[in-house]
Formats: structure tokens, sequence, C-alpha cells
């Protein structure tokens, strides 16, 4: 497959890429958005722009993604299957490739009942697997899936999201994703490496490392209590004991969350079959970049 986005070519390349997120704002003004990310250009290999997280509006993630690639900031849009019909999202897959939004993100999307707009209908016409079969379908068929022709076709890079747990991956559910077309997957947090280490074990058992990339979720905390909330509240998330209690005995928690990310990150590199890791937390935008920047020099 030619090369689909600067990130596609990193990772062919086997540079272990460094990945973002930012959220939207809830702003009509571009550059509250641009100065937001500033942090994150020339940083971050990509930056994922969120589609409404949590089933809250905000600007729109494909204006969003392509608000950034103008500002030379290379986007993975998130697309969530939760908003528009099939339709609609072809539609989006075309014009984002058509102003340098080829990389995306293929997700359900919350559900709207914990959202601030309860009452909020979810479109759902198609799921989150369909979605990767079209976009892959209109990348190398060229045409759309009702048979009518694309021409050019769009460049895209199509990622799925995966949850890492210790030995219980299921890796027929993983080989089914990318043979509907996904590229890379990115990851639910993960903060303990042996957890890791035997989730891509199975991975490489079942012959799946050599077929995708793994960009591995990690990220910073404020404190030893956003450590427990991210227990108790995000699904497959597991901040282990030994990390919470560094962040309790702290001096300073935001500072020794920095350092445990970075240890975490050198040690992420030596597993085999990761290829990156994807750096989240809201409106964490310049501390993901200095974990970025101080682990790059190590």
């Amino acid at each position: 497959m030619e090369y689909q986005s600067t990130l596609h070519k990193k990772l062919s390349e086997g540079t272990f890429v460094f990945t973002a997120e930012t959220t939207p704002p809830d702003s009509a003004d571009k550059n509250v958005l641009i100065n937001k990310t500033l942090s994150l250009k020339n940083v971050a290999d990509a930056v994922n722009v969120t589609d409404s997280p949590g089933a809250k509006v905000h600007m729109s993630a494909l204006t969003a993604s392509i608000i950034l690639a103008q500002s030379g900031i290379e986007p993975i849009l998130q697309l969530t299957v939760r908003d528009r019909n099939r339709l609609a999202l072809q539609g989006d897959l075309v014009g984002a490739s058509a102003l340098q939004v080829n990389n995306i993100l293929c997700l359900s999307g919350d559900n709207p009942q914990g959202g601030d707009q309860p009452e909020t209908k979810a479109v759902n016409d198609i799921n989150s697997l369909t979605l990767i079969a079209n976009a892959n379908m209109m990348r190398n068929e060229k045409q759309f899936p009702s048979g009518r022709k694309i021409d050019p076709a769009p460049k895209l890079f199509i990622g799925g999201a995966e949850v890492p747990t210790a030995g219980t991956p299921n890796p027929m559910k993983i080989l089914e994703k990318i043979s509907s077309g996904v590229n890379f997957f990115q990851t639910q947090y993960v903060f303990e490496t042996k957890t890791l280490e035997d989730y891509m074990k199975i991975l490489e058992e079942n012959g799946i490392l050599e077929k995708t990339y793994f960009i591995i979720g990690l990220g910073p905390f404020a404190s030893a209590k956003s450590a427990k909330w991210m227990n108790d509240n995000l699904f497959g998330v597991d901040v282990p004991d030994h990390i919470i209690n560094r962040l309790e005995q702290a001096s300073d928690p935001k500072k020794e969350s920095k350092k445990i990310c970075i240890e975490l990150i050198e040690q992420f590199k030596e597993v085999k079959g990761v290829n990156g890791v994807h750096l989240m937390g809201h409106n964490k935008e310049e501390v993901i970049s200095e974990i970025i920047n101080e682990s790059k020099k190590n």
C-alpha cells in the first residue's frame, strides 16, 4: 500500500511514534484551537481530534482536524457512528481526505444518555466495524458501498480502538478488524508493563503483530485522586496501587506523574509489537508535549 499519511510513513519505516489528543473547544474561533494545540506542533507525530467525547458537543471534529492540518499539525480524525448515518460518514471521509486529513479512528461513541443533552437520539445506522469496512472499500476499491466510483479515491490510514488486558485479549476480534481494513490500533490507558507484555505476547502468538501497528495509551495524572477516579470510571483502565502510592507520597504529584509516564514509555519501547504511545488527558496538551520532548531525549 502506498503511504496514506505521514504517520503511516513513519510507522512503516519503524519510527517509534508519539500521538497526542485534543478535544475541540467550545468556540467558533479557530485560533482558540490553534493556540490550544500549539505546544504539540513539531512535537507529536499526530494529534487525535476527539468527536464530542462524553456525548458533549464541541466544535466539529472534522472542522477541527482540517484547521490542524492547515496549521501544520497532522490530525487523526476520530469518527463516531453515534451521530451520523452512513451517507454522512462516507461524505466526511471523502471531504477529510480532500483537505489532507488522512488518518481516521473509527469509534462507536459515548452514549448520549451520559452527556449533557440526554434527550439526544443516537443514530448508530452502522457500527464501527462497518465504518472501517466502508472506509477500506472507498480507499482500495475506489467506490462507495453503492458501487459508484470515487475519482480520485480518498487516502485513508484507518485506525481502530483496543483495550489491552492481561492475558485475555480476543485475537479473533482483532483479526476481524484487521481484515475489515484497520491499519493501526490506539489503545486505552495502560499503566502496567507486565499487563502490556502479556497482551502483546498473545497477539504475537496469533500472528497479529506483523499485520498492524499498536500505539499504546498512556497519560499524566493531576493527582492520586484523579488516578483513582480513572480506575472507578473508565472501562479497561487499571492504575496499579504502586503508582497511586507514588502520587500520594509525592510533594508535587503532577511532576511525579510526568516522571512515571516517561519511565513507562521507556519500558513500553522494549515490548515487542509496540510501535508508539498515545498520550491522552483532558486539556493536558502542554504537559503531554513536555513528556514527549523529554522522552525523545532518552
